[in-house]
């Protein structure tokens, strides 16, 4: 993951200078930008939209936090716990020539019986550039800008530019992650590179300021996704349609974050003599950075408790955690453990059918867990212990270990006290996705695994969760096959003991018959459903749901190596706040011996008695992940 480097630290103070007029001279009091003074007496709120001074963008006070200009009747509540209607809606306007604008606060005035004002001062500013449509006032004269781009700016500041928005959202960020003081710091601070940020830098002369800020413009426009950048440059957009969604709005903000220092730095390596304004910030290259806007949730992180031998699940002691690592559209970059993890070529196989992009798998992970008595000594011991890394342009991954728990059943064992070395598995695949194992071991053959589609009906739900039969080969000697042979059977949860069944718990509800090496009598065990949220049906959530399935272990040795299963629990269904996203991931999934194909109504228990191995998942949205990784930098 790009990690963001200490941030200097000033504090965020906000200027203001003569009412709705222009000022030849900087503020005397060490705050170097162009404001602009609010009075109570007059209901209007005047600034500037400047990238270089921006004429027909778009510019509203967000009153309602979401970063999307609001129409009317918009009801905003006031200090003494009332609401005031506005029946226009945020308060609105296009800029006009020197990025100037003028909103009309009429509405703000609520009158004494009532309450206080609205003070605009209260809340942030937000400015969209149109592409064709706003013009950015130039030397050369007015050039069209050519992508649309979002800009904000913190509450009382009136300036609207790329570099308020990296100070707006730096803000905004320590309010959200409430990460204790880093992130404090992180809202103090108002400068990229002795950059004052909230300044009108066009008018102050500042080259520095001005490069940073057109090649940050640039970098934000890359992010807008191409539709809602065609919608408003269609005929008739002017700006007030919604698009984004305030998630959508934080991620576009959070990403400047991440990269805004890489931008300066990509300007600062062309400088020569000192002058940025000879930069050629319309052709500097930038930095290419993905966003997924659609805010997925991620598995973040695994906690496993192993045993050698099969005991009483509470007697499970914790032997590794495992950490998630994305890049800002939510591929899979990396897994670390602490402890040993137990590496799997029938999941980097799934992985590799979607390129990375976890959320696009109902299981985003399937459950493994090493059994080594080192892991739990390895996990005791501070530091990553195993790693793997994916290599997604050039087709590779990478598992590097820096333990020999995986000396006796995968011939893997460390080549090094430290990870980064020679790895000690590396997998590659092609465009058909087949995968190929190599192992750094001596006279170890390389083995490859083949998906196999399934032979009828359960193909559709398979795919959907990226669940595949597949035949693993050892050189040349076949070493494992899962095929999928039947549609098998599918039914409704039935009646125990002649009470109701509880629909708000897990119930086998389709069973796909499954074969290993040929044997049958296995299946993958799912409950698929619609479950009502209400009892007029109004809502429902749609149940896709993996609860048992059988497992071939290369861990466990002995006659009964083949007898395994996992049992895959999850969130009640009436449990509040679920989604049709978080109704379907994985809470909790135990390794066990394998008790026969349940029958087809039944309920499935959270969890069993005993077991070799509990693995608990934790999930994070892609914006509290980000979130995070910002604090923690």
């Amino acid at each position: 993951m790009k990690r963001l480097t200490c941030l200097p630290l000033s504090v965020l103070l906000f200027a203001l200078a003569g009412c709705g007029e222009e000022v030849d001279e900087l503020p005397v009091d060490g705050r170097d930008f162009d404001g602009v003074q609010y009075s109570e007496s007059e209901p209007v709120y005047t600034g500037r939209a400047i990238d270089g001074y921006l004429k027909n963008a778009r510019v509203w006070l967000d009153l309602d936090g979401d970063g999307q200009y609001s129409k009317g009747p918009l009801d905003v509540t006031l200090a003494n716990g009332d609401t005031h209607r506005l029946d226009e809606g945020e308060p609105t306007a296009m800029t006009t020539a020197g990025g100037r604008f003028s909103l009309d606060l009429a509405e703000f005035q609520v009158g004494l019986s009532k309450g206080k004002d609205l003070d605009p001062r209260d809340y942030p500013l937000y400015a969209l550039a149109l592409p064709g449509k706003t013009m950015e006032e130039t030397h050369s004269g007015e050039v069209p800008v050519p992508r649309a781009y979002l800009m904000s700016a913190s509450p009382g500041v009136t300036n609207l530019t790329p570099l308020t928005t990296l100070a707006r959202f730096r803000a905004k960020v320590a309010g959200q992650a409430s990460m204790g003081s880093e992130n404090a710091a992180l809202a103090d601070s108002a400068e990229l590179n002795g950059v004052n940020l909230l300044q009108d830098y066009v008018q102050a002369n500042n080259e520095k300021a001005h490069a940073y800020a057109r090649v940050l413009a640039r970098f934000m426009a890359s992010q807008i996704p191409d539709e809602y950048n065609k919608d408003l440059a269609a005929e008739g957009s002017d700006g007030t349609g919604r698009f984004l969604s305030s998630k959508a709005v934080d991620l576009l903000g959070i990403s400047l974050i991440r990269n805004a220092r890489e931008v300066a730095s990509r300007v600062d390596a062309q400088v020569s003599g000192g002058r940025y304004g000879n930069v050629d910030t319309d052709n500097l290259e930038l930095p290419r950075v993905d966003i997924e806007l659609k805010n997925p949730s991620l598995l973040t992180g695994l906690k496993v408790f192993a045993n050698t031998e099969e005991v009483r699940v509470e007697a499970l002691e914790l032997s590794a955690a495992l950490e998630f690592d994305y890049t800002e559209d939510g591929q899979l970059l990396s897994v670390s453990s602490q402890g040993c993890m137990e590496p799997s070529l029938p999941e980097i196989a799934r992985l590799v059918q979607v390129n990375g992009y976890m959320a696009q798998m109902k299981n985003q992970w399937h459950p493994s867990a090493s059994l080594s008595a080192e892991s739990k000594q390895a996990y005791a011991d501070a530091g990553i212990d195993e790693r793997i890394v994916f290599d997604w342009k050039n087709k590779r991954a990478y598992f590097d270990t820096v333990t020999s728990c995986h000396k006796g059943t995968r011939g893997v064992s460390s080549e090094g006290s430290e990870l980064g070395g020679t790895p000690e598995i590396t997998w590659s695949w092609d465009n058909e996705g087949e995968v190929i194992e190599q192992v750094a071991a001596p006279a170890s053959p390389d083995r490859k695994i083949n998906l196999l589609a399934a032979t009828s009906a359960p193909a559709e739900v398979l795919a959907q969760s990226w669940v595949t039969g597949y035949r693993i080969v050892a050189g040349d000697t076949p070493e494992v096959e899962f095929a999928f042979t039947g549609s098998g059977s599918d039914c409704e949860p039935a009646s125990m003991d002649g009470e109701e069944p509880d629909l708000a718990v897990s119930h086998v509800t389709q069973l796909f018959p499954v074969t290993i090496d040929g044997e049958a009598g296995h299946a993958y065990e799912y409950d698929i459903r619609e479950y009502r949220v209400d009892e007029d049906g109004t809502r429902s959530l749609p149940v896709e749901r993996l609860l048992k399935y059988p497992l071939r272990s290369l861990s466990k040795a002995g006659p009964d190596a083949g007898s395994l299963q996992w049992r895959l629990s999850y969130a009640s269904l009436d449990h509040k706040g679920l989604s049709p996203v978080s109704a379907n991931l994985v809470r909790e999934a135990y390794l066990e011996d394998r008790d026969g194909i349940s029958e087809c109504g039944v309920p499935v228990s959270n969890a069993p008695g005993t077991a070799y191995a509990k693995v608990s998942y934790s999930y994070k949205t892609l914006t509290e992940y980000l979130l995070h990784g910002l604090a923690e930098d």
